[in-house]
């Protein structure tokens, strides 16, 4: 098989953001143990690592962003920001790649371009593509129900469900059951219509497209995939889930804090709870005070990733410990910037997740046969919880305002009720 591909370049472009940079390297990594010879096309902002992955080509491109993390506090407008900034200079790129594989030197090995892969979010690809008469696939690194809930957002904008309402938040939407209208995918924007323009660009780019990619596992979402085939009629490859044949450590935008894993090496089995919201979500003030005190009463020993933003508006957390928590958990609670999820999810002494339900954290926490708490903050964070909490029943989803007691009951019927161990008896089988 690889003496097929040898001479075969893929060109990959990711998604700026931690959770999709992820996956795109990791499927490159794939990719790459196959035969093929991989090109990695990325913008400066948030640039990957390219030391970790010697065997790979990376070619930044500008994007007029600068390295700073306030860009992102309207996410809609951010990924619009990229898609129209990075068309010209990745038509550019690709046009040399391209030419330089043409014009090799007769003695090399020449290597041919077949296609581009690109993140679904960044639809501008596609007219990219197309103008260079290029195929272009699709990598989707969300889940397959919360694509099925973009490509309904035209319908559900009809009927009148966007924008969201207080009044309709507990509406369940008969075309997405088990969803409700609080459960529906937005982003953080101040401007609705820019958000249905843009779900509404990146879903028909999909369509466009030559095919799609996708981080998930037929038995996991095999109800899902039927529909998505009839709504997305293009060819579909589920080839995940990617980090059981890849880590993502290398592709890593946070160092990583080992630290933690000799202090899992000292609790029970199942004993800890494994608190992480990834590395975009946050909080306010009260609500991080809330969670820590629920955590601090709730008898079971944590690791708690607590990154410096974690608090809106923030770039350091100390000031908003609360008085005498630090050490009223002395010994019982480990707390980090950042952990090498993958690596605490598969250890023998975590027995919960309370995760912001980011894909890439939902399928690693399942793989491992770990339930879930879940906190969803925008996204498809919601429509991955409601599936979590209600369709596979591997988790109990927070769906009230952070509170110290509300926080600490729930621990406690995850960890150690009889609804806990049969969560984690589904999980693992």
């Amino acid at each position: 098989m690889e003496q097929k591909r040898r001479g075969v370049r893929l060109v990959l472009f990711p998604c700026p953001l931690q959770g999709h940079i992820n996956p795109m390297l990791q499927l490159a990594s794939i990719l790459h143990s196959k035969g093929f010879s991989i090109t990695i096309v990325h913008t400066c902002f948030n640039s990957p690592n390219s030391s970790n992955y010697p065997d790979f080509t990376f070619i930044p491109i500008p994007d007029g962003v600068s390295d700073d993390k306030s860009v992102l506090s309207d996410g809609i407008t951010f990924l619009s920001f990229f898609n129209v900034n990075c068309a010209v200079p990745l038509r550019d790129c690709l046009i040399r790649l391209l030419s330089d594989a043409t014009n090799i030197v007769a003695e090399a090995v020449a290597e041919h371009i077949p296609c581009l892969i690109s993140d679904s979010l960044m639809h501008f690809t596609q007219g990219v593509a197309d103008s260079l008469k290029l195929p272009r696939l699709v990598l989707q690194t969300s889940s397959v129900v919360s694509s099925l809930a973009f490509a309904a957002f035209p319908v559900l904008r009809q009927k009148g469900y966007l924008p969201i309402s207080d009044s309709q938040l507990e509406t369940p939407l008969t075309e997405l059951p088990p969803l409700k209208v609080k459960d529906l995918p937005v982003f953080h924007t101040h401007d609705v219509d820019i958000m249905c323009q843009f779900m509404e660009s990146f879903v028909n780019q999909v369509k466009a497209s030559s095919g799609i990619i996708v981080n998930t596992f037929h038995h996991l979402e095999q109800p899902a995939l039927a529909a998505h085939g009839k709504e997305f009629p293009i060819p579909v490859f589920t080839i995940g889930p990617f980090h059981k044949v890849f880590p993502a450590s290398s592709s890593s935008l946070l160092t990583q804090d080992r630290s933690c894993i000799a202090w899992l090496d000292t609790q029970a089995p199942k004993s800890v709870i494994y608190v992480s919201f990834g590395s975009l979500a946050s909080m306010d003030k009260a609500e991080f005070v809330e969670m820590a005190w629920g955590l601090a009463n709730c008898n079971s020993p944590f690791l708690w990733v607590v990154r410096s933003d974690l608090v809106h508006g923030s770039k350091r957390i100390e000031p908003f410990w609360p008085d005498g928590f630090l050490e009223m958990i002395s010994g019982k609670g480990c707390i980090v910037k950042w952990a090498p999820q993958q690596e605490v999810l598969a250890h023998p002494a975590v027995g919960g997740f309370w995760t912001h339900n980011g894909w890439n954290s939902t399928l690693e926490s399942i793989c491992e046969g770990v339930p879930m708490l879940c906190r969803p903050c925008f996204g498809d964070q919601k429509v991955n919880a409601r599936y979590v909490s209600h369709v596979w029943r591997v988790g109990l989803q927070l769906e009230n305002k952070l509170e110290r007691g509300e926080i600490e009951r729930s621990i406690r019927r995850l960890m150690f009720e009889k609804e806990g161990e049969e969560m984690r008896e589904r999980v693992s089988s």
